[in-house]
């Protein structure tokens, strides 16, 4: 009977919670709940707030991105300083129309070359700031958001923090490597084509650039992957111009005046032979003894070229010049400062 009291009572009970309210009691409740301040700060205050935040952050993306873009185009339109090498280095080495003209073909392609590069490098450049940008808006908006949640912010910030400096420790060398691809970049220390010289070994031709690393092909075939925060010096051999420069050794048996103007009718003859003409910029210099040995003597002659052209320019004089001193009877130096003269014929072969 107990038992059975016990189940009539909550019988009662689960009708009187299941009994149907009145319409102003329905009314009534749900005044009460809209007139909680918890309901309309989660349903309009919040909500308003994280949408007013989302398109604050769309706007300064878009702005931020227009501005980059606006700079970068204008950076484009805009021709570099050393956009034009025709004017600045000049073309006295052309010695009729055709030469001229040719050299003039010349240095435009380099000049488009470059103009080329100078404009990957905006380009590459405003992806890095738009990229930049868009994380530190973001990263700012996701925290505003987090912050009207309800999410206490601070330890995060804090951990962020902390856990930027561990990277900063653990990462240096990759954050190095980065600012110095961006600075290389900027001041358009090489670019792809160069032939450059990195020091220890690494000397050849660039073959791409990235922010971590710049990959370089050496003249055996090697391929040299090296970070660019490791990258302390570099000479560039394709800048603007280059130079093509022989050291000529004589033998002290020789008359220097003859041999002088020997070298110098040779190397001024060689750069008047078409396979030479077009890739000079202007009239050698012979600049006569530079080195005085007691063994020998040596002679310097030198010529600008385009660039890059310049060991093609300096093997061509180098076999002009020796021909023309064997010639002449110009001996070359020998241990001891004896000349290298024509064998003597024996007794036979005469």
């Amino acid at each position: 009977m107990i038992i059975l009291n016990k189940f009539s009572s909550l019988a009662d009970i689960t009708t009187l919670a299941a009994a149907p309210t009145t319409p102003g009691d329905a009314v009534k409740d749900v005044s009460s709940w809209w007139s909680d301040p918890n309901t309309r700060e989660w349903l309009i205050n919040r909500p308003i707030a994280i949408g007013i935040i989302i398109v604050v952050a769309l706007i300064l993306q878009w702005i931020l991105r227009r501005v980059i873009n606006k700079l970068a185009q204008s950076s484009i339109e805009k021709k570099g300083s050393r956009s034009n090498p025709i004017s600045k280095i000049g073309i006295p080495g052309a010695n009729n129309k055709k030469q001229k003209a040719k050299q003039e073909k010349q240095l435009q392609s380099i000049d488009k070359s470059r103009e080329n590069r100078r404009v990957s490098r905006i380009k590459t450049l405003a992806n890095v700031a738009r990229s930049a940008s868009a994380i530190v808006v973001w990263a700012w908006a996701v925290l505003a958001i987090l912050d009207q949640v309800g999410v206490n912010i601070a330890p995060l910030i804090a951990s962020a923090g902390v856990l930027g400096v561990a990277l900063g420790f653990g990462a240096q060398s990759l954050v190095k490597d980065f600012l110095s691809g961006i600075f290389m970049l900027l001041e358009d220390q090489y670019g792809i084509g160069d032939t450059i010289d990195l020091g220890d070994g690494v000397f050849g031709d660039v073959e791409e650039i990235t922010l971590r690393i710049t990959t370089v092909r050496d003249m055996d075939g090697a391929l040299w992957y090296i970070r660019n925060g490791e990258i302390l010096q570099v000479a560039n051999h394709s800048d603007e111009f280059s130079v093509a420069r022989i050291q000529v050794p004589v033998g002290l048996s020789n008359d220097t005046e003859k041999a002088y103007e020997v070298i110098e009718n040779s190397v001024r003859a060689a750069a008047k032979t078409p396979e030479v003409s077009g890739l000079i910029l202007d009239e050698p210099v012979v600049n006569g003894v530079t080195d005085f040995q007691p063994d020998y003597l040596s002679f310097r002659a030198s010529v600008k070229t385009l660039p890059g052209s310049q060991w093609q320019v300096q093997r061509i004089l180098q076999g002009r010049v020796l021909n023309s001193m064997h010639d002449a009877g110009i001996v070359t130096p020998y241990p001891y400062g004896i000349g290298i003269t024509a064998p003597q014929m024996t007794k036979d072969e005469e």
